[in-house]
């Protein structure tokens, strides 16, 4: 008896060979894998971006937000790219600055002239604040016990 197979592996290496190019964005503790597709190419206005699965108008409700994951793309005056974001950690405001280092780096892969640009920008330059830990006899990281008299 034949045994079932589902799908031959070099039709899925074929359906997977969609040409992208990876990159990393960290912020705080927010982590996003972008990846930037460069043979599909996205027929709207907008560059369409998927995050974690949502389009990003979604994943990022505010104005605020949107802007901030789409300013790589704003600044290089580009509209045809679709990407795609793993993100996780930290907040909202942070994910969406880490997607735009991601972006900004898979960009640079793409075409190394537009880094200066990128550069000048800020966007290529990793924001490595992280919350400071908590000291043993403080209330907070620097804050002190309150004194009372009585």
């Amino acid at each position: 008896m034949p045994s079932k197979t589902t799908a031959h592996p070099a039709k899925k290496i074929e359906k997977e060979k969609d040409k992208y190019i990876e990159a990393i964005g960290r912020r705080k503790t927010a982590v996003a894998r972008v990846r930037l597709f460069s043979g599909r190419k996205a027929a709207s206005k907008t560059p369409e971006i998927i995050v974690n699965d949502l389009p990003f108008s979604e994943y990022f409700p505010t104005a605020k937000l949107q802007k901030t994951v789409l300013a790589p793309f704003g600044e290089l005056s580009l509209k045809e790219y679709h990407a795609t974001a793993l993100v996780g950690g930290g907040g909202l405001s942070s994910q969406a600055e880490a997607i735009r280092l991601g972006l900004s780096r898979a960009l640079v892969a793409l075409n190394p002239t537009w880094r200066s640009k990128l550069k000048s920008l800020g966007f290529m330059k990793r924001d490595p604040r992280k919350v400071e830990r908590k000291k043993y006899g403080l209330r907070k990281a620097r804050r002190p016990q309150q004194w009372r008299k009585r």
